[in-house]
């Protein structure tokens, strides 16, 4: 065998061990979808004026910081094996509590959170509790208690959901806002917090492993004495009450509340999660759907800024489930391998 035809064939041994080498990594770690929102964000800075300056930067971490929380109780019902279509409705109940319900009812802040707080607990674990106890579809279930919840929160207005958050709230997202002195609004040190806590809580804690065994292989974790049902129950009232938060910082975003409020969160939320990497059943964690949203973001507003239209917004959440679906779904289930 010549000295050449030895190269080539090494070469095409080289290859595939390459291709699987990248894989593995791509795997263990978002690689693809950083890489993809830096060139999208120096395509922006390149071609949008003035999108790489501190005021845009900081724009869009606001914007990608409220996509993430929102995507916070998606990130968990996901990983263990669920989809919560009820965190749109959940949102706008917590923008709510923070703008109605104080002024209808006459109560602090303070007291309305701590409404906000067991109500969405409650809801939520008892999707969880439903859907495991009698196998149904998680989809149709969340849909089922979101318009639940959103109907309990027309009683208390009256059928009218229209308000106006205080100056003191809407300071959580201003751009003009500090936070301990430092130029950004609280709602990144916010985000920051809640990403780390996550990440301990996923991979640190009782709870959190019992969890993604749990997603893994629900039959596998009941044989090793994890009572599943307790995981789901958990799960689906972080979710909802994740949700319900989320609102909150949604209404200090947008100023005002209506019932169509977190309508466009649902889908970029679900959208986050899963091309961050995190696909049903696990495997993936909470940094995946931080770097979804950040890379949903940046390619959203570049496009936007390059005439991109609400419908067109819209094709491309579908456009992008589709292929994160097509890519991470030819991986043999976590669940076959436990």
């Amino acid at each position: 065998m010549s000295a050449l035809t030895t190269e080539v064939v090494t070469l095409l041994d080289e290859k595939p061990r390459l291709i699987e080498l990248l894989g593995r990594i791509q795997h263990r770690f978002p690689v693809l979808q950083l890489a993809i929102t830096a060139i999208a964000f120096l395509i922006g800075a390149v071609t949008l004026e003035g999108f790489a300056s501190a005021n845009s930067i900081t724009s869009l971490l606001i914007l990608a910081a409220l996509v993430g929380l929102a995507g916070l109780g998606q990130t968990l019902a996901i990983l263990i094996g669920g989809v919560d279509m009820s965190v749109a409705n959940f949102l706008v109940v917590g923008a709510v509590f923070a703008t109605q319900i104080t002024s209808l009812h006459g109560v602090s802040f303070g007291v309305a959170l701590a409404i906000l707080v067991p109500f969405t607990l409650v809801l939520g674990g008892f999707v969880g509790w439903v859907c495991h106890r009698f196998a149904v579809d998680p989809l149709v279930v969340t849909l089922a208690m979101g318009t639940l919840a959103l109907g309990l929160m027309q009683i208390q207005t009256e059928g009218t959901i229209a308000g106006g958050a205080p100056e003191w709230l809407m300071a959580l997202t201003s751009l003009r806002s500090t936070t301990f002195g430092l130029p950004f609004p609280p709602i990144l040190l916010i985000w920051a917090l809640v990403i780390v806590v996550m990440t301990v809580f996923i991979h640190r804690t009782p709870v959190g492993r019992r969890m993604l065994a749990a997603g893994a292989n629900g039959r596998a974790a009941g044989l090793s004495l994890i009572k599943v049902r307790r995981m789901w129950v958990i799960v689906f009232a972080l979710s909802a009450l994740c949700a319900g938060l989320a609102g909150v910082v949604l209404a200090a975003f947008s100023g005002t509340v209506n019932t169509s409020i977190g309508g466009p969160y649902l889908f970029q939320s679900l959208a986050a999660v899963i091309i961050g990497g995190t696909v049903f059943g696990g495997p993936g964690d909470y940094s995946r759907t931080v770097i979804g949203a950040l890379m949903l973001t940046v390619i959203t507003n570049v496009l936007i800024g390059h005439g991109l239209a609400t419908s067109d917004q819209q094709i491309l959440y579908g456009v992008v489930i589709l292929v994160a679906m097509a890519i991470y779904g030819r991986g043999r289930r976590l669940g076959d391998r436990v």
